[in-house]
């Protein structure tokens, strides 16, 4: 088994933690270590492991360490990524048992990529790094996605949309077919995309609109 990590110890991390001891009950696969969080004491614990360090430790981590990530901001999410400078880290794929891929020999992954259970992945579709597919999210065929995007659950994605870095995707939101979501997009709950959006707005209601303050 490998040595793992989380970074991110609320919610969401403590749901990965659970994930992993889905994927071992499978197959023992990870030596699940503990949490890397800059907002919490090290030391500290929750149920289902202790705060190891923050940043500054995972880049001083003196041996190979595989770490995710479980941070709901797709800016933050970037920003930490982009801090890594460990060269003794690597960044694997966490692919739940209870998801699916309709043709995994027609999906392109990158690294660092979460796809938690009742995920469903079409064909011919190219993901980049550090994406979040949180439950039950599906994305449709022909479709390419960047880096460091959050698909909160029940996120649909149509065919022949393409994505790309840091949005984030609000629950049960849709992306209708051949649309494109560019950069730092926010698409808030339940609302549906039916155009191409501008980069850095947020997006709300069915159809969305952007939201102007």
């Amino acid at each position: 088994m490998k040595d793992l990590a989380i970074y991110g110890a609320g919610g969401f991390g403590r749901e990965l933690a659970c994930l992993i001891k889905i994927i071992n009950t499978k197959k023992m696969t990870w030596n699940f270590i503990g949490f890397f969080d800059d907002g919490i004491q090290h030391g500290e614990s929750n149920e289902y492991g202790r705060i190891i360090g923050g940043m500054q430790e995972l880049n001083r981590w003196d041996k190979p360490l595989c770490v995710t990530f479980a941070i709901g901001s797709s800016e933050i999410l970037s920003k930490l990524t982009s801090s890594i400078t460990n060269t003794l880290l690597n960044f694997p794929n966490i692919i739940s048992p209870g998801m699916n891929f309709l043709d995994e020999n027609n999906v392109k992954l990158g690294k660092g990529n979460v796809f938690c259970s009742g995920c469903i992945i079409s064909c011919n579709v190219t993901i980049g790094n550090f994406n979040l597919f949180i439950s039950t999210s599906a994305v449709g065929h022909d479709v390419t996605i960047g880096n460091c995007n959050v698909f909160m659950p029940s996120t649909k994605v149509s065919g022949k949309v393409i994505i790309g870095d840091k949005n984030t995707f609000g629950v049960s939101s849709t992306i209708l077919p051949n649309v494109t979501i560019g950069h730092r997009t926010i698409i808030g709950a339940n609302s549906l995309i039916i155009q191409k959006t501008k980069d850095g707005m947020t997006y709300i209601g069915s159809p969305a609109v952007q939201l102007r303050y």
